[in-house]
This record gives structure tokens, C-alpha cells and sequence, in this order.
């Protein structure tokens, strides 16, 4: 089958067979389709759309691209929670050590940064000595004894969705339903879950930035998920503002632990709430509970009684990395500079734009412009005010970290046009719009 023939079909939006797909993804796998027509690919997959049938051909030929990793060993139901990407957003770091502590295994394969977002292996690495490249002997292994495990794609875990990730990246073929839907699914069926909870993003920061897109998206995903005979439920939420008060990967596993010590400020209380609320279906979804209130109190005693913590110190010292290093910042890679931008006028927030935070966050070195990008860990933005808050003329609204004064120059860029401040009282975003348990 020639790859050419395929390529034209999809250029001319017509739909492929399952062998079609199956023959781009085995081909680009093994490297015999080279990067420039992967690219041309996913560019007319993107304009011209998948059907749901090809979306769901994507998705298995990506999961059976490598191994799929059996853990019937650990007898508990097994639960993993997926982000479709934001600004700000650390939860993996907070949910899963809060689960593991209640008695939940979490299986975690993530991803680096996607654009804008940010990403939990690159967060991950912030930590000195953090291995997010075991192998999967460990990954079960850790799984079954410490109930966590929180790494990247092996070499063995759906091969070609880690091509096509960084792709996609580079590509800009991000925003497309049906390319996040087969990447995020592959990864998530092949590392041995029983259930799932999604927390699909909705607003300037997020891929998917109206309501209905995001609930478009969710339901494809829990269809292929329920189709492979895992449990799953979504949460639709806001990222129209960056989530919780810290952008940058060092600054990120810093909030973390300010979350998992009961020691949240106010401008974290989004990140707060909402983690207490992925946590308690993941617990629901783990069988301890029916009830999301008892699965919330549950979480919010994990925090309480220090157990979460210690769950996320004994995770960073099972993987190879230095857990004082939560106990002491300072330990972590920092910046050696500090920018304030300011509030010209007094009023109220009303605006907060996370997709140009995102942009000048990655700009500033927290994320990768190219495939090959160096991240600087230390470097990010600090919100001070979140949308909703009163301020005063002069006052600080972002606080940026870095270290590199051009690459300041090119942050600002976009942070001086993501603040808007209204004369009259602004309410605060909703956070959580839609919770989805079951298809219709």
C-alpha cells in the first residue's frame, strides 16, 4: 500500500479504511514514513476532519502500535485521570498521591508540554533526580506496592503516539478532536486501567475553547473508552484563566506541595477545588465509595492527616528523585530575576487570558517553541490576582520568573495584553461546567 495514495485520499477529505490507517501508523512507527509526510497527514486529518470510525481505528492501531501493559496482579480497580492540557494545570502532581493514599492505584503515563500547556513529565523533572523513564517492570512494580507509578511513554506504550505527539506539537495539529481523542486514549488503554476520569478543558487557554466542543470531546473519548470496556467519567472546566496561582514546572511542584500541606492561598482555591473533585470520582471509579461528597471528604483527609504528602515524598523517592526538595524550594531550580506586571488603572479583574500566559510562559523558557527546545525549569509566572479580584493602580497582577532578559521581552509581549481590569464588580468563573458519568 502506498503511503502516497493514502495521503491524497485524506487530502481530499475522503474517509480511509481501517488497513489505511493501520498501514500509516505501522509505517510511521517503524520510521518507513518519514517526518514530512506524517506532518502532510496529520495537517489534512486536522482540515478535513476524522469520522468517528477512523477516529477509533486511530486510537487501536496507536494503543496496539506497542504493549499493552497487564496489571490484573494488583487486584484493586486501577484509575488514572487525563487533562486535555491548560495553563497552570498540576493536578496529576496533587490527585495522584491523594488517591494512592486512600487506597487507589494509579497507573500515570504522561506526556511533555503540547503547545501552550504545560506537561506532567516536564513538571516531573523539576524535581532533582526524578526518573520518568522507568521501565515497565518497575512502572508494575511500583504500581503494585506503592499503588503509583507516575512516568512517560516507554519505548514499549503506543510507540507511535509518542512520534506523533512531538509531531503534532511542532505542526500546529494540536486542536483537533479526533487526533487528541486517539492520542490521549491510546496511552491511557495501554497502561492497565480499569477506569478513567477526564478533565476536558474549555476556554481561551484550552484546545477545546467553547462548552460544546469540550463536551464533543469528552463524549468521543468516553466512547472509545467504554468501547475497550473501561469505566469512564469527564468533567467539562474552565481555563479561561490559568489554574490555581503558578506557571512554570519548578513553580507548579512548589504549589503542588503547598496544596498536599493544607497550606493553599486564595488565588489557589480553583486548583484546590478542583482536585479535590478529580480525586473523589477517581475514588469513586476505585470502588471505595458511591457517594462524591464521602469521596471528597476522604480526599480532604489525606491532606489533613499528612498521608498525601508523605504518599508524593515516597513516589519521588521510589523514582530515583530527592523528596527534601519539597520540603526545601530552594532546592529546586529557580530564576534570577523578577518582573512585576502591574495594574494601570484600579477595579476589578475581568479578564485573564491563560492561552497568552500559556504563550509567554513558554516564550520565557517553561515550555518548547521547537521540537527540540530546551526547557529552563526555574522560569515561569507567579498570578497574584485571579479574575473577579479587586485591585489597586500599581498593584501586582503576574509576577514573571526568569533568567534570560530577551526572552523576558518576548513574555511581555503577550502578558501585556492578557490582563483586562473593569470599573464594576466582575464575578469569579465557574469552575466545573458539566460533570458527565454515562453516555446517553
Amino acid at each position: 500500500m502506498h503511503f502516497q495514495e493514502i495521503l491524497i485520499k485524506k487530502r481530499d477529505g475522503k474517509a480511509l479504511g481501517r488497513k489505511e490507517i493501520q498501514a500509516f501508523v505501522h509505517g510511521y512507527t517503524l520510521g518507513t514514513i518519514p517526518d514530512y509526510q506524517a506532518s502532510s497527514f496529520l495537517m489534512a486529518s486536522f482540515l478535513n476532519g476524522l469520522s468517528i470510525e477512523e477516529t477509533v481505528w486511530l486510537t487501536e492501531a496507536m494503543l496496539h502500535s506497542g504493549t499493552v501493559v497487564d496489571l490484573s496482579e494488583v487486584r484493586a480497580a486501577k484509575v488514572d485521570k487525563h487533562s486535555t492540557g491548560g495553563v497552570g494545570d498540576k493536578t496529576s502532581l496533587i490527585i495522584a498521591p491523594i488517591c494512592a493514599a486512600v487506597g487507589v492505584p494509579v497507573p500515570m503515563i504522561s506526556g511533555r508540554g503540547l503547545g501552550h500547556t504545560g506537561g506532567t513529565l516536564d513538571k516531573l523533572e523539576a524535581i532533582p533526580g526524578f526518573n520518568v523513564n522507568l521501565g515497565l517492570d518497575d512502572y508494575k512494580k511500583l504500581v503494585r506496592e506503592i499503588g503509583c507509578c507516575l512516568i512517560g511513554q516507554t519505548s514499549e506504550i503506543a510507540p507511535a503516539d509518542k512520534r506523533l505527539y512531538a509531531l503534532r506539537d511542532v505542526t500546529c495539529t494540536v486542536e483537533n478532536k479526533s487526533l487528541i481523542s486517539a492520542s490521549i486514549m491510546s496511552k491511557k488503554l495501554a497502561e492497565g486501567i480499569d477506569a478513567l476520569v477526564l478533565d476536558v478543558k474549555t476556554g481561551s487557554g484550552a484546545f477545546m475553547k467553547s462548552e460544546l466542543e469540550a463536551e464533543e470531546l469528552a463524549r468521543l473519548m468516553m466512547s472509545i473508552g467504554q468501547k475497550m470496556g473501561k469505566r469512564i467519567t469527564s468533567l467539562i472546566t474552565d481555563m479561561n484563566q490559568p489554574l490555581g496561582s503558578h506557571v512554570g514546572n519548578a513553580l507548579e511542584v512548589i504549589e503542588s506541595v503547598d496544596i498536599l500541606k493544607g497550606e493553599a492561598q486564595p488565588e489557589q482555591q480553583d486548583l484546590l477545588e478542583l482536585s479535590l473533585l478529580l480525586a473523589a470520582h477517581m475514588i469513586i471509579l476505585g470502588g471505595k465509595t458511591e457517594n462524591v461528597e464521602e469521596a471528597v471528604e476522604m480526599a480532604k483527609q489525606s491532606i489533613n492527616d499528612g498521608t498525601a504528602f508523605l504518599k508524593l515524598k515516597e513516589i519521588v523517592n521510589e523514582q530515583g528523585g530527592d523528596s527534601s526538595a519539597l520540603d526545601e524550594p530552594t532546592r529546586l531550580p529557580g530564576a534570577d530575576e523578577c518582573h512585576l506586571v502591574k495594574a494601570g488603572k484600579s477595579g476589578y479583574i475581568e479578564n485573564l487570558d491563560a492561552l497568552l500566559i500559556g504563550k509567554g510562559s513558554v516564550y520565557l523558557g517553561a515550555g518548547r517553541i521547537t521540537l527540540d527546545s530546551p526547557i529552563d525549569p526555574g522560569v515561569g509566572i507567579i498570578v497574584r490576582k485571579k479574575v473577579g479580584d479587586s485591585v489597586k493602580k500599581g498593584e501586582s497582577v503576574l509576577e514573571v520568573r526568569f533568567n534570560d532578559e530577551l526572552k523576558l521581552q518576548d513574555c511581555l509581549e503577550y502578558l501585556d495584553k492578557a490582563i483586562s481590569i473593569a470599573e464594576e464588580p466582575v464575578p469569579a468563573l465557574q469552575l466545573v461546567k458539566k460533570t458527565i458519568t454515562h453516555l446517553d
